[in-house]
């Protein structure tokens, strides 16, 4: 059980901890939580310049493609109702200023330690408050839509 609990937690400090190196996340920002059907998401968002430093030295090919000026990295973590991690999700996101389009992206797969979080990287290149819509398909349930706004400093 302690072991269960610790390896569900390792993501989510890795993501603090990479939030808390850009010197400017406030604690609203560490416990950004959205909840959709039986769907629990956890959510944050790291510059792209201090995701691709952190994950450099391992990976041979840059996380998600090349990240532009400007362009912000999603990582969504997924827990079913029974606070089990959810690995094999298809998660699409759409990230706009609020009024605008957005971005439409998949959320690749990433692997951090032995569990998988979901990530992509999305233009915010000015302050103000996005919308954020997240298409959930877990193989054997029904689609869910999670709609949350996103205050980007």
């Amino acid at each position: 059980m302690i072991q269960s609990i610790l390896k569900n937690l390792l993501p989510a400090l890795a993501a603090v901890t990479l939030l808390a190196a850009t010197g400017s996340a406030t604690a609203q920002e560490l416990h950004q939580h959205a909840t959709a059907g039986d769907i629990d998401i956890y959510y944050g968002f790291l510059p792209a310049q201090i995701a691709t430093r952190q994950t450099a030295p391992h990976d041979a090919e840059p996380m998600h493609g090349k990240a532009r000026r400007g362009d912000y990295h999603l990582m969504v973590a997924l827990y079913d109702r029974e606070g089990d991690r959810i690995d094999n999700a298809v998660v699409r996101a759409t990230v706009g200023e609020l009024g605008m389009a957005g971005t439409s992206r998949t959320l690749e797969p990433m692997v951090i330690g032995d569990t998988v979080t979901f990530g992509n990287f999305f233009p915010m290149r000015s302050a103000g408050h996005y919308r954020v819509v997240l298409e959930i398909r877990v193989p054997g349930a029904r689609p869910v839509e999670a709609r949350f706004d996103h205050p980007h400093r």
